[in-house]
């Protein structure tokens, strides 16, 4: 049995009269004058490589991890060893193809320090890192689509100060998703928050409700101590230095300098107490007690 054919008068395409219900609208073809439409292409091509040196505890790890779950934009790396020179980090990211880098390094195994920087002409940024809280440890009723691009909301203080709008730049090429990335999804569901109060940069992450539009922090949360700016990447020149840091190093010598000062003087409040006890005021003469007929233990208690 022969088909019968109709020719479609907006297209001219020749289509199936019996597969082709009566009911049904066809999907409009373009014709060949029509212009394709164009696709939104990825210009903002920043990769970020995120990875740390060998020796780090458990909560920098979970930390990192974070960090790599909320920036689509990231890569990892293996753990470089501590004997390398920084410089290196330059190379790593440079042949994983990454403009900016956030590698973690502990010392002591106790004190944290993130370095933050734009590979491979600079600037970077050293920071101590304090109070840190990741997001399995805090139990908060926060959640955001996983790959999505956040909101960067920074205070008003970084436009106050040259070093602080240039750790807002910094931040915002970093922490900030490319729109369009091929790993990224097309929602903006939650919000990084950098604060800035006792001379520290404090981060946070918001989820944001569509009920009524208020916030719940989904974590992790952190305190950023910035030490020295460098011209450089993980070097160079020394653009500003932070006066008000002190070092964990001193601030652990300051608190065993305020224990020894304490133990010393309730030495010396013993001695003082011990020097001025009430001495009596007239001297006894022994010979009193001669003739007293009641015992020594009750003469002394009609004396009280």
């Amino acid at each position: 049995m022969v088909k019968r054919k109709h020719a479609d008068r907006s297209s001219g395409a020749a289509v199936d009269s019996k597969s082709t219900p009566k009911d049904e609208v066809l999907p409009a073809v373009r014709t060949s004058d029509e212009p394709a439409p164009k696709k939104q292409k990825w210009t903002n091509k920043q990769r970020v490589l995120i990875f740390s040196s060998r020796g780090v505890s458990y909560r920098a790890r979970h930390l990192m991890t974070d960090l790599r779950t909320l920036m689509p934009h990231s890569k990892a790396e293996t753990k470089m060893d501590r004997k390398d020179s920084l410089f290196v980090v330059n190379e790593i990211a440079e042949m994983k193809n990454c403009n900016r880098c956030i590698y973690f390094e502990m010392k002591k195994k106790q004190d944290l320090y993130m370095w933050v920087s734009g590979v491979p002409k600079g600037p970077s940024v050293k920071f101590l890192i304090e109070n840190v809280h990741t997001m399995l440890e805090l139990k908060m009723t926060g959640n955001c689509l996983k790959s999505s691009r956040p909101l960067l909301s920074f205070d008003t203080t970084f436009d106050k100060h040259p070093y602080w709008a240039l750790l807002k730049e910094l931040f915002i090429q970093t922490f900030g998703t490319p729109n369009h990335h091929p790993k990224s999804q097309p929602f903006i569901d939650h919000v990084f928050t950098f604060s800035i109060a006792d001379n520290r940069i404090w981060f946070r992450n918001y989820q944001i409700l569509e009920e009524d539009g208020s916030l719940a922090e989904i974590g992790p949360r952190f305190v950023m101590n910035p030490i020295r700016i460098f011209e450089g990447s993980f070097g160079g020149p020394t653009l500003f230095s932070n006066p008000h840091y002190i070092s964990p190093n001193e601030h652990r010598r300051r608190l065993r300098k305020k224990n020894a000062n304490k133990y010393l003087d309730k030495l010396q409040s013993k001695r003082l107490h011990a020097e001025n006890m009430r001495q009596p005021s007239y001297r006894l003469d022994p010979t009193d007690d001669v003739f007293t007929t009641i015992s020594p233990e009750e003469a002394a208690k009609y004396e009280k």
